[in-house]
């Protein structure tokens, strides 16, 4: 859609919007809500997402976005929809989830996400659909011991969905936005469908495309129910999600001078030029498909001083991710009778790859460059040799290329249990707590070369591979038990745990059992300190210290050269010191954190500024690289001014280190110093607005600190109403969303001397009818 015709469009249609309300009683006006995000009171620093948070991104953006203005907290994806895995990345207190590195967990309803890698793994988008989003809870640091997690070195992002209503009703979401956006929803509430049994059941479809060419096919559909059934006891909870995806990725950028060059383009290209060499950046040919299967069955049972939770998950991930190398693999040595590889059917299970075809003759004989040719290709990757350039070969010779497919399979089935027990002691409240979870999953993975039909055309490839690279799979076992005490001595309430993981890593390698890999990764015993004084009614005071734990990842054990004797598990040691104030119109919170990080695991990645190691020949893999030493203060303020006006604000001043010799001192690439957000929300009779504001403050594209990013500001704004109708359909809402209001250029997700661009200002409409 076009970007200017879709603003006028737009500001037209702002007369309606999506928003939940406070109806005042003595006037019958909006107010605006007041939803802190001090979060729970505990003994680390905790904050949840409010509804401006909400209304800040649109319906089809993922869920992601919605945390992104909380204390310490940075998002970045490839586009404001969050349309594009490969891109996307968390970061909190110099902690990151991105391509190479899970060090934050992520749960749904409490449950493990299943690690949140790009090569099948799931973060909370994939499981929850915004309009079914209940609310998020973020642990910065010293996340409740509790928490399940192979990644919590930094923090829990816990992400809980919507629950059922006890009214019948249907409601339907359209959305319509820049870049050929737009959306589906559907939920259907069935009240009271047994005696205290309530349920919905949702479905949806999206789309959009790349915001630089607009020729991306991105889609999406998302399928969900719940149920909840409440007892004389407690209550029994029912979850399922399917979600299945198709994204073409952006890619990254090398370098400032890339970036100067032209800060709109990220180096894919949008037409297939009919060289092999030059389409192997082409968009659609940088693909993710995923399809995930979710669901659980949880009880829940009151018993006197007793409360028990326990729940049964499954989990099942598909995928496949593409790319397009520029030749075919030479694997078979046919002699003078051409290439077997180049005639459909015939496979080749594992092995050496020979050599690569680049072109060749109509018999299927491969050719070599012409003698003395200097290539005069540039682009992508600076330009490659004679031997990629149809100038250096005759007229007649024939260009090949190859469509590299990676498929991912993961199935995972989970146990957890949790008690707590009120007791006495002497004349103090105790409360124990402990918890048991345990996980078995088994990812799948192999990777197949199909031969691309006709070079010059196309990418269409022959859907029989000619070569099957590898095919090997990742059983993982997982115990994780805690134990903890809180004992309340009015003045304070102090805790002590210990918590504990046991995991077991193995790899089979289907084609040869002599790469067949095994590592053991258990924790210690990990200790957790608390105390939670309140000093007034209003002000509280808590410091929390806790050991965290992130154990080895199946992905390190992918590669038959990796040594795993080289990495052990991560871990860190969080202490938050902090203050909290809870008042009628003002909510506040303070805190001071001190964070050393251990066994730092890296990816050391084959793609580089000199291209893409397709059959990944040169060293790359995952690596212990030395440690990280991070302290900060995070601070929130959220204050009522007035019935219809509201503020929040948010800072962050951060502080992360390399520990490692050689780099010791330098700042964590991609981690900023600086995070600051204002946001106003206005809300009067059926009308309501917010902007918001977020500055990231400079970052460094790489360990050695060499090469610095510029901060950026970026403004987010909605606006909108809500129109009560007559009995039959209860109300109309529209919601415009426009983030990235100034169109600002920016770089987002950084990785290792490289970055991803940032997205431009995009519009969102969203019309919502409950009936």
């Amino acid at each position: 859609m076009n970007s200017k015709k879709t603003y006028l469009a737009l500001v037209v249609a702002t007369v309606f919007s999506q928003h939940a309300y406070a109806e005042s009683s003595e006037a019958g006006e909006a107010e605006v809500e007041q939803i802190s995000v001090v979060g729970k009171s505990t003994t680390f620093a905790n904050s949840a997402a409010n509804q401006s948070m909400i209304d800040q991104q649109s319906n089809i953006s993922s869920v992601l976005a919605v945390i992104d203005n909380l204390p310490g907290v940075l998002i970045n994806e490839g586009d404001t929809f969050g349309a594009d895995d490969w891109s996307t990345s968390i970061s909190i207190r110099g902690f990151q989830v991105d391509l190479s590195q899970q060090q934050i967990g992520i749960t749904i309803d409490g449950i493990a996400n299943g690690n949140s890698n790009y090569g099948g793994g799931a973060k909370a988008n994939r499981y929850i659909d915004t309009e079914n989003l209940g609310s998020v809870e973020v642990a910065q640091g010293t996340a409740d011991i509790s928490s399940r997690s192979n990644e919590a070195l930094g923090g829990t992002i816990d992400f809980t969905t919507y629950d059922p209503s006890d009214t019948e009703q249907v409601l339907t979401s359209l959305s319509i936005g820049d870049f050929g956006a737009q959306k589906y929803f559907v939920r259907y509430e069935t009240g009271e469908i047994f005696k205290d049994t309530y349920a919905w059941v949702s479905v949806s479809s999206r789309e959009s495309t790349d915001w630089m060419d607009g020729v991306a096919e991105n889609q999406g559909d998302h399928l969900a129910a719940k149920l909840i059934s409440m007892t004389d006891s407690g209550e029994i909870t029912a979850y399922l999600s399917y979600d299945d995806v198709h994204e073409d990725n952006y890619q990254r950028i090398y370098g400032l001078e890339q970036y100067a060059q032209n800060p709109e383009w990220d180096q894919l290209t949008s037409d297939w030029s009919g060289i092999p060499y030059v389409d192997q950046a082409y968009r659609r040919g940088w693909s993710t498909l995923r399809e995930n299967l979710f669901g659980y069955l949880q009880g829940e049972w009151d018993l006197e001083s007793l409360s028990v939770k326990a729940n049964v998950y499954f989990h099942q991930n598909e995928g496949r991710g593409d790319w397009v190398p520029p030749y075919i693999v030479d694997v078979v040595d046919d002699g003078a009778a051409g290439h077997s590889e180049l005639i459909g059917g015939n496979v080749v299970n594992g092995g050496a790859p020979l050599g690569q075809i680049y072109f060749v003759d109509a018999n299927g004989n491969a050719l070599g460059p012409l003698e003395a040719c200097e290539s005069s290709l540039t682009f992508p990757y600076g330009g490659g040799g004679p031997q990629f350039d149809p100038a250096c070969h005759e007229d007649n010779a024939i260009p090949v290329g190859s469509y590299r497919h990676t498929h991912y399979q993961k199935d995972r089935y989970g146990f957890n249990a949790d008690f707590i027990w009120e007791t006495q002691i002497g004349e103090f409240n105790n409360t124990l707590r402990g918890g048991f979870w345990y996980e078995d999953y088994n990812r799948e993975e192999f990777r197949d070369w199909h031969k691309i039909i006709d070079s010059t055309s196309s990418f269409r490839f022959d859907h029989r591979p000619y070569w099957v690279q590898y095919d090997r799979e990742f059983p993982v076992e997982t115990i994780m038990y805690y134990l903890q005490n809180e004992i309340d001595f009015d003045f304070a309430k102090v805790s002590f745990g210990l918590k504990q993981f046991n995991v077991d890593v193995k790899k089979n390698d289907n084609f040869n059992a002599a790469n067949n890999l095994s590592v053991s990764s258990d924790s210690d015993a990990l200790l957790s300190l608390g105390i939670v004084a309140p000093i007034s009614d209003s002000i509280e005071v808590f410091a929390g210290y806790q050991e965290n734990f992130a154990a080895i990842k199946d992905a390190v054990l992918e590669r038959d050269d990796a040594d795993v004797s080289l990495v052990e598990p991560e871990t860190a040691e969080n202490i938050d010191l902090g203050l909290r104030y809870v008042g009628d119109n003002l909510n506040a919170s303070l805190t001071y954190y001190s964070i050393e990080f251990d066994n730092r695991i890296r990816f050391v990645s084959n793609e580089t500024v000199d291209g893409i190691d397709f059959l990944e020949s040169a060293a790359g893999g995952f690596i212990n690289d030395g440690g990280v030493e991070s302290t900060g203060i995070e601070a929130s303020l959220n204050y009522r001014i007035t019935d219809n006006w509201s503020f929040y604000t948010s800072f962050t001043l951060n502080d992360s280190e390399y520990t490692d010799a050689e780099i010791a001192g330098n700042t964590v690439l991609g981690s900023a110093e600086e995070l600051y957000v204002f946001s106003f929300d206005w809300a009067k009779e059926d009308y309501f607005a917010g902007l918001s504001t977020k500055y990231v403050g400079d970052r460094f594209l790489n360990q050695e600190n060499t090469v610095e990013i510029d901060g950026y500001t970026l403004s987010d704004l909605y606006i909108g109403a809500n129109v009560d109708l007559s009995e039959g359909m209860k109300n109309i809402n529209v919601r415009l969303t426009v983030n990235n209001l100034f169109d600002e250029n920016y770089l987002g997700t950084v990785a290792s001397n490289a970055a991803w661009l940032g997205a431009p200002r995009t519009a969102v409409i969203n019309i919502q009818m409950a009936f």
